[in-house]
């Protein structure tokens, strides 16, 4: 029997492929809590606090257990009575789910993207974006938006949404590194439009457009940069989009073809100047 978890987009589980009865929002939150916690103990005090927000009622405890007891048995069907929980655990002082990495959307989708940091630090290119786009492949909405009011729910979210930025990058970076700068730059002209306080956002689209012939391009981007920065957070570009603009101007050799692997990549020695 195999049990999964959704988290990335609409909220549900299933069991062998066939949709579950969560039950209600307290019950369903409880479930997601856990889901948040990456497989660690969560202390049943928090979790009373956390589902009742500070008005817990008296038998608030009785009522968690209640919750835990209806998901145990969505969450394996064909559980034997009187035997232990398998997915749902008891663990003092608390409870924990148990499944492994691949059955929850979100714990694939986290270590698909440290698996293409990896690979791009491994300097394999090809693999790193296969393992990002997969990762994408995972994102079907924004993450525990059903419960986007609860404290917890929300940093959560907000986590698994610079996860998500992270992934982008990744996938542009390796396709970079592959040749493939024209397939990139739509994505990253989108990403950097989302995200303009992000400068690797911003290095990757210069260095994009620069790969396709579109220097004056490139050095729009990186102007705009600036000024977003400057504007929205009074500070300048970080050194690596000076460094950038510098090379472009230049027209360095080494901005006009595919990254080496990891190990052998040539240093640029280029003065820092700022952006004009």
């Amino acid at each position: 029997m195999t049990t999964a978890v959704r988290v990335l987009g609409a909220f549900g589980a299933a069991v062998d492929g066939a949709p579950v009865d969560l039950g209600g929002p307290r019950r369903r939150s409880v479930l997601a809590r856990l889901v948040a916690a990456h497989g660690r103990m969560v202390p049943a005090e928090r979790l009373v606090e956390e589902l009742w927000a500070g008005t817990a009622p008296p038998r608030a405890a009785a009522g968690l257990q209640s919750f835990v007891s209806h998901l145990r048995r969505a969450l394996e069907p064909g559980r034997p009575p009187r035997t232990p929980a398998q997915v749902l655990v008891t663990e003092a002082p608390g409870y924990a789910l148990r499944l492994p990495g691949g059955d929850v959307d979100a714990w694939r989708f986290d270590a698909l993207i440290d698996e293409a940091a990896a690979l791009l630090d491994a300097g394999d290119p090809s693999g790193a974006r296969r393992r990002a786009e997969a990762a994408l492949a995972e994102w079907r909405g924004p993450a525990y938006a059903e419960f986007a009011d609860l404290p917890w729910a929300a940093a959560e979210a907000a986590r698994l949404d610079e996860r998500r930025r992270l992934a982008v990058e990744r996938r542009a970076d390796a396709m970079l590194r592959l040749g493939a700068a024209a397939g990139a730059v739509p994505d990253l002209e989108t990403h950097a439009a989302a995200n303009p306080l992000r400068e690797e956002a911003w290095r990757l689209l210069a260095l994009a457009l620069y790969r396709t012939g579109r220097q004056g391009d490139a050095l729009a981007a990186l102007r705009r940069a600036r000024t977003v920065l400057t504007e929205e957070l009074g500070v300048d570009p970080g050194p690596a989009l000076r460094r950038l603009e510098v090379g472009i101007l230049a027209q360095s050799p080494d901005l006009a073809h595919p990254e080496p692997p990891a190990g052998t990549r040539p240093i640029l020695r280029l003065a820092p100047e700022p952006l004009s």
